[in-house]
C-alpha cells in the first residue's frame, strides 16, 4: 500500500473516479517525475484506485513504485505485499499463485484465477494458462480484485483477478532503461520509449532475461516486447491497439524429496531434460466511446501460442484463441451500472511423444481440442444515502471442451474417441459499501462463485474423466482507510464450496487425479497495514489467516486441505527519504501446511531475512539492491499435494536461496 502524506486517500480517489470518465485523449500530458520510476504520469493508477474505492468487498491497486526496487522476474516481487494473495516461488517464474486458496491442487500452471493484461485475458479458452506470459518488469500497476470483487472483469471464480496494466505513450514518454544483475549468472534488461501527440501516442518496450537459476537444471532465457498505439478518433472515441510476444525457454529442476530440500537445496533433476518452452503472440484491440454519462467499451483479441514441454512425456501444442468482449459503464444522480460481456474460442493442436532426453521420440497420443467460455454479466450500484451504497449483480457464464483422439499408442493405435462436456452457472452478488468518514470505508457482500474444469481436469490421462464444476458461496466484510500514521485494508471472508477439484484415490494405477470434493471450507483474513511513523521511517505489514478444510468428506473427514500454510506474515521497514533508503524486510511462517490430503506429513515453519536499497542519484537515475534470504535459511516453500506423503515423495520445492541483486534505471 501507498501512503499519503496528505489529503484524504479515499477523497481522493473518489475525485478521480468522477474524473475517470473522461475520454482516454483528453488526459493531462504534464507529467509528475518521481525519482526515475517508469510511469510519470499516475492518471492511470488513480483511475484503477477510483474503481477499488467503489467496490464492496477485496480489492487493491499496486503501484509500480511500490515494487522498483525489487528484482522483477515473477508476480511474486509484484505482488508480496498484496493482501490475501498468496504467491510461493518455486523455480525461476514458476509461481504458486493463489487466492483464497484457489487452485490448491494444482501443482503446476495455474487455476482459479483470472489473470489479464490490459483488460484481456490470458487464460486460455478452457481456462487454464500459464501466468510467465506476464512480464512484470513492463507493468505501470497491478489491480488485485480478490474473489467476486473481479465480476467487471468477467470473473467467477473463487480467487477473483488480477490486472497487469502497461503503460502508454502518455503515461510514460521518453526512454527508459532498467539493467539488472545478480547471483547465478543473471542478467536481465529492460528499454522502453514513449511519445504522444495530439491524438497519437505510442509505447514500446522489449525485456531480455537469462540466469542459471538457484538449483541445478533450472536455467532460463526469455526476450519479450510488449507495445501499444492509441489513437483519438474524435474527442469521443480512442482505440488503442496493443501487441505482445514472448519466447520463454525454462529447464525444469523438479520437486524434493523433504531431505533433499532441507539438506542440498541446490539439487535439480535431469531426467528426461525436462523444461517448459513458450512462443506466443497476443494482438488486441480496445475502443472506448464516452457519452455523457456513460462509456462503452469493446475489443477482440487473438493469442497464438507454441507449446514444447518435455516432462513424463514430450507435449507438443499449437493454441489458437481468440474472442471479444463489451463493457458498458452507465452513471446517474443516485444510480450506476455495469453491464458486459465476454467469449473466448480456442483450438489445440496437442500430441505427446515418448520423452527420449528431452527430444521427441515416438508419437504416443494426438488429438484435436476445442473450447470455448462465454459470459455476461452486470452489476447495479444504488447510493441510498450519501455516505451507504447498495450493490447488486451477477454473472453467467457458459462453457464447453471437446476433445477428439486421433491416436493413443496405449489403446492400440488410432481411436477416434470424442469427448464432450458443457458447463454453465449463474452466480449472483449482493453487497454494501459504507463511507464511514472521508477516509474511512466498511463493507461486506455475500457471493457465490462457479469453476469450470479444464483440460487438465477432464483428459487426465486421454478420455475424459466425469468432473463437474465447483461452486461456493462466499461471505465477507472488511474496512479500508486511512488515519493518522495508518493506512489498512482488511478482510474476513468464509466460502462453503461444493465439488472442490481436488486429489482423490481412484485405483492403484490413478493414485492422485483430480476430483470433485463434496464439502469444503475455506475461510480466512486478508490484512495490509501501512504505518508512516515519520518522514523518514514507514513500516509496511501483510499478514494472511488461512483456514482451509474438508466438511465431512467420506474420505479425508474434517482434515486440513495440503499446501497453503495457516499463517503468513510479511513485513519492510523503509528508513530514509525517496532520495537514498533501505528497507529490511521479514516473511514469517510460524508453522508449515500439511503436504498430504490425509495430514499424515506437515512441513516446518521459517523465517526469511531481506533488504532492498535505493539511491536516487540525480533526477534522472537510480542505484537500487535487492538481498534475498540473508541468513541462508533452508526449508520448505512449497508442495505439490499428494494423498499420503512419505519419506520417499518426492513433491517439495525449496525456499529461494540466499541472492543478491543489483542494478541502475535510467530515464532519458
Amino acid at each position: 500500500m501507498k501512503h499519503l502524506k496528505s489529503g484524504s486517500h479515499v477523497s481522493l480517489i473518489a475525485l478521480s473516479a468522477m474524473l475517470g470518465c473522461a475520454p482516454f485523449a483528453a488526459a493531462d500530458d504534464a507529467t509528475l517525475y518521481q525519482d526515475t520510476i517508469i510511469v510519470t504520469s499516475n492518471a492511470s493508477t488513480l483511475e484503477a484506485e477510483a474503481l477499488v474505492a467503489k467496490t464492496a468487498g477485496g480489492a487493491e491497486v499496486v503501484s509500480h513504485d511500490a515494487y522498483a526496487d525489487r528484482f522483477l522476474v515473477s508476480l511474486r516481487d509484484t505482488l508480496a505485499f498484496s493482501p490475501g494473495v498468496y504467491t510461493q516461488p518455486r523455480y525461476g517464474q514458476e509461481v504458486r499463485i493463489s487466492i483464497r486458496g484457489s487452485g490448491l491442487s494444482r501443482g503446476y500452471h495455474m487455476r482459479g484465477l483470472t489473470l489479464l493484461q490490459d483488460g484481456v485475458p490470458i487464460n486460455l479458452a478452457d481456462d487454464n494458462g500459464d501466468f510467465q506470459e506476464l512480464e512484470p518488469i513492463f507493468f505501470d500497476h497491478l489491480e488485485v480484485f480478490r474473489g467476486s470483487n473481479a465480476l467487471r472483469f468477467g470473473s467467477g471464480t473463487l480467487g477473483g483477478a488480477i490486472n497487469g496494466v502497461t503503460p502508454t505513450g502518455r503515461t510514460a514518454p521518453g526512454v527508459y532503461v532498467r539493467a539488472d544483475v545478480g547471483s547465478n549468472d543473471t542478467a536481465r534488461l529492460l528499454v522502453s520509449g514513449g511519445m504522444a501527440g495530439d491524438r497519437l501516442d505510442a509505447w514500446g518496450a522489449i525485456s531480455t532475461d537469462t540466469s542459471d537459476g538457484d538449483r541445478d537444471h533450472a536455467k532460463r532465457e526469455s526476450v519479450r516486447f510488449n507495445g501499444n498505439v492509441g489513437y483519438a478518433v474524435t474527442d469521443r472515441i480512442t482505440t488503442r491497439f496493443y501487441a505482445s510476444v514472448n519466447q520463454l525457454n525454462q529447464e525444469l529442476p523438479g520437486a524434493l524429496t523433504e531431505a533433499v530440500a532441507l539438506t542440498d537445496p541446490k539439487t535439480g533433476n535431469f531426467v528426461g531434460d525436462q523444461g517448459r518452452d513458450i512462443e506466443s503472440v497476443r494482438l488486441q484491440n480496445q475502443t472506448v466511446i464516452a457519452f455523457d454519462n456513460s462509456e462503452l467499451k469493446v475489443g477482440v483479441f487473438m493469442n497464438d501460442k507454441s507449446l514444447h514441454h518435455p516432462i513424463f512425456q514430450v507435449i507438443e501444442q499449437d493454441t489458437q484463441d481468440r474472442g471479444a468482449f463489451a463493457r458498458w459503464d452507465w452513471a446517474g444522480d443516485r444510480w450506476e451500472a455495469t453491464i458486459g460481456g465476454e467469449a473466448r474460442f480456442g483450438d489445440v493442436d496437442y500430441q505427446r511423444y515418448i520423452n527420449n532426453n528431452g527430444a521427441s521420440g515416438m508419437l504416443s497420443f494426438d488429438a484435436d481440442q476445442k473450447a470455448y467460455t462465454s459470459n455476461v454479466y452486470s452489476e447495479v450500484r444504488y447510493h441510498a444515502t450519501d455516505r451507504l451504497t447498495l450493490i447488486g449483480g451477477g454473472i453467467y457464464a457458459n462453457g464447453k471442451r471437446e476433445q477428439f483422439e486421433k491416436f493413443n499408442l496405449f489403446s492400440g493405435g488410432a481411436t477416434g474417441i470424442k469427448g464432450e462436456k458443457e458447463f454453465n452457472a449463474f452466480s449472483p452478488k449482493f453487497g454494501a459499501l459504507y463511507q464511514a468518514t472521508p477516509d474511512i470505508q466498511v463493507y461486506g457482500n455475500y457471493s457465490k462463485s462457479a469453476e469450470f474444469p479444464g483440460y487438465a481436469e477432464l483428459a487426465q490421462v486421454a478420455g475424459f474423466v466425469p468432473v463437474e464444476k465447483q461452486t461456493a458461496w462466499t461471505m465477507e466484510a472488511g474496512t479500508r482507510g486511512h488515519h493518522g500514521i495508518a493506512e489498512w485494508d482488511v478482510t474476513a471472508y468464509r466460502s462453503e464450496i461444493d465439488g472442490e477439484l481436488l486429489q482423490y484415490t481412484v485405483n492403484a494405477e490413478i493414485p492422485a487425479s483430480t476430483f470433485n470434493s463434496d464439502q469444503t471450507i475455506h475461510q480466512g483474513i486478508e490484512a495490509g497495514l501501512s504505518l508512516q511513523l515519520n518522514d523518514w521511517l514507514r513500516l509496511r505489514q501483510v499478514y494472511t489467516y488461512s483456514d482451509f478444510r474438508f466438511d465431512g468428506d467420506v474420505q479425508y473427514g474434517d482434515n486440513q486441505l495440503p499446501v497453503v500454510p495457516e499463517h503468513v506474515y510479511r513485513a519492510e521497514l523503509r528508513i530514509g527519504t525517496e532520495r537514498l533508503h533501505v528497507a529490511p524486510s521479514v516473511e514469517w511462517v510460524p508453522e508449515g501446511p500439511y503436504a498430504d490430503y490425509n495430514n499424515t506429513k506437515k512441513v516446518d515453519g521459517y523465517v526469511l531475512l531481506g533488504a532492498t536499497a535505493s539511491w536516487s542519484v540525480n533526477d534522472r537515475m537510480d542505484l537500487f539492491l535487492d538481498a534475498r534470504n540473508l541468513a541462508d535459511e533452508k526449508a520448505i516453500g512449497d508442495a505439490s499435494a499428494a494423498i499420503t506423503a512419505t519419506d520417499a515423495s518426492a513433491i517439495y520445492y525449496p525456499v529461494e536461496r540466499r541472492a543478491v541483486f543489483g542494478g541502475i534505471r535510467a530515464r532519458f
